[in-house]
């Protein structure tokens, strides 16, 4: 079978396809046959060293991807043959084939297909374990939502309408602001600093947001939490903006503003029935028509190294998804 694969992750150019012996399934594990694979920023700066936790070599990249199972290993139960799933790990998904434990591993609703499925778990989560666990989201409070054309982005917008917020959406370009429009965000914003913070004040009814979702971290970012209204919580979800920006602290005090960290790959690790049920909800919500996942640009597996180089290059809008062939079935 067919699997990405580097021995070491300086660049891109150092991953490969190449052909492997096709996986078999240990105990209490389980083989897919992919589908579809994730590639968004965080995946690619995963595969290429640049996040937190470095992955081990040789690596595969592709944290997230959809498909169906081909076989069970003994001990595992609630899966079947035949099931149609999304699963989640340290890399791996782009493969052709993937073995991995069955607690990784979760059926998906008919109205998700593989493309939706394949980037759903890891941004829906985070989007909602940020705007209710961490900024206790309350139907009415004004959501003020930063790159919201990216993957992550746009599922915050997704998920703050379904939890009740009015939503206010900032992109860059009037592509990006288009595709959140269509989204269903009350409010639309440009990132030009100047005369930003008023912007945002108008959007707001001449207030500020209660909440701001920030995966990108960029130069609105102190802008953005001196906007907050009273009591405001301003979620750092990521840093695609660039460096790492410092806030001071004062700011804090004279807001009666709280700075917040969201961090969905410790949720899960440290609150698993917590993250379970609120994938059962965003599943849930899938299956009613009511959390629709937009598609980002596909590629196929021969073209990872230019999905995971457009995944970088942030010009994209919801999540680039890498797709075996064929898709269906």
């Amino acid at each position: 079978m067919k699997q990405v694969r580097a021995e070491k992750i300086d660049s891109v150019e150092d991953y490969r396809l190449i052909d492997v012996p096709e996986p078999v399934p240990g105990p209490a594990e389980v083989l897919i046959k992919v589908k579809a694979c994730a590639m968004g920023y965080v995946d690619a700066l995963v595969a290429l060293g640049g996040y937190q936790v470095k992955p081990p070599v040789p690596f595969t990249p592709g944290q997230e991807f959809a498909g169906v199972v081909a076989a069970i290993g003994s001990g595992v139960t609630g899966l079947a043959v035949g099931d149609r799933v999304l699963a989640n790990g340290f890399g791996g998904g782009l493969a052709e084939q993937v073995a991995l434990p069955a607690a990784m591993v979760t059926r998906i609703p008919d109205a998700l297909g593989f493309a939706e499925a394949a980037g759903f778990k890891i941004n829906y989560l985070t989007a909602l374990h940020g705007l209710m666990d961490r900024a206790f989201l309350q139907p009415g409070e004004r959501l003020l939502v930063m790159g919201a054309a990216g993957g992550v982005g746009s599922a915050a917008v997704q998920v703050g309408r379904l939890l009740g917020a009015e939503v206010i959406a900032v992109a860059s370009t009037p592509e990006k602001r288009a595709f959140v429009a269509g989204l269903g965000a009350a409010h639309v914003l440009d990132t030009e600093a100047e005369g930003w913070r008023e912007r945002v004040k108008a959007a707001c009814g001449g207030k500020g947001p209660d909440v701001v979702f920030d995966p990108v971290a960029g130069p609105l970012f102190e802008t953005a939490f001196r906007s907050l209204a009273w009591r405001g919580r301003h979620l750092v979800v990521g840093f695609t903006g660039g460096p790492i920006p410092k806030l001071p602290i004062n700011l804090s005090l004279m807001k009666g503003a709280a700075l917040v960290g969201v961090d969905v790959r410790q949720f899960m690790l440290f609150e698993p029935a917590l993250a379970a049920r609120h994938l059962d909800q965003l599943l849930d919500w899938a299956a009613q028509g009511a959390l629709v996942p937009p598609l980002g640009r596909q590629f196929a597996l021969a073209d990872f190294a230019e999905a995971m180089r457009f995944a970088m290059s942030g010009k994209g809008v919801g999540k680039a998804i890498v797709t075996m062939s064929p898709l269906a079935g």
